[in-house]
């Protein structure tokens, strides 16, 4: 009973974590990554995954950890967003990897969109007195593209082999 809990929760509640941390502060701690790195190895086994699947998931987080890098090098994301994306891509693996991508890209779009949108409005003065309303408004200041990551993860992650091997 536990395990499957922490099946259903653990990933759901790493990735709203981070989403909020991503807007409120701009920044998504290590410790979400590496706590969802940790959370994978230590459910995979209860999962009633193959060896061969464990290592295809595996490798698609460590694929998409490179693109990652990559992504960061050129300053599309941040480093956060890069290790979010890799981490969370380690739970989605190979079947459901191109989905999580697809869905990450347009609700990073409408992020973007609706951030663009509102920094072109006035910021009441109210509002501009919470510094991370202010920062969200910044037009010099990117996205919190995690949030993007955090809302793809929820819609994706209830069709992944992890929930549906539970019900």
């Amino acid at each position: 009973m536990i395990l499957e809990l922490a099946i259903m929760f653990l990933f759901p509640a790493a990735m709203v974590l981070a989403g909020a941390m991503d807007i409120f502060t701009m920044t998504i701690p290590n410790r979400i990554a590496l706590g969802l790195v940790a959370g994978f190895v230590a459910l995979v086994p209860f999962a009633g995954f193959g060896w061969e699947v464990i290592a295809l998931h595996v490798a698609t987080g460590a694929a998409m950890l490179v693109l990652g890098i990559g992504a960061f090098a050129a300053g599309w994301v941040g480093g956060g967003d890069a290790k979010l994306f890799a981490a969370a891509s380690l739970w989605m693996g190979p079947e459901y990897i191109y989905q999580f991508s697809l869905v990450t890209a347009l609700c990073g779009g409408v992020l973007t969109l609706v951030l663009l949108g509102l920094r072109m409005l006035p910021l009441p003065d109210m509002l501009s007195k919470r510094s991370w309303i202010a920062r969200l408004h910044d037009a010099g200041r990117g996205a919190p593209y995690c949030t993007a990551l955090a809302a793809a993860g929820l819609i994706v992650y209830p069709d992944t082999s992890w929930v549906q091997g539970l019900v």
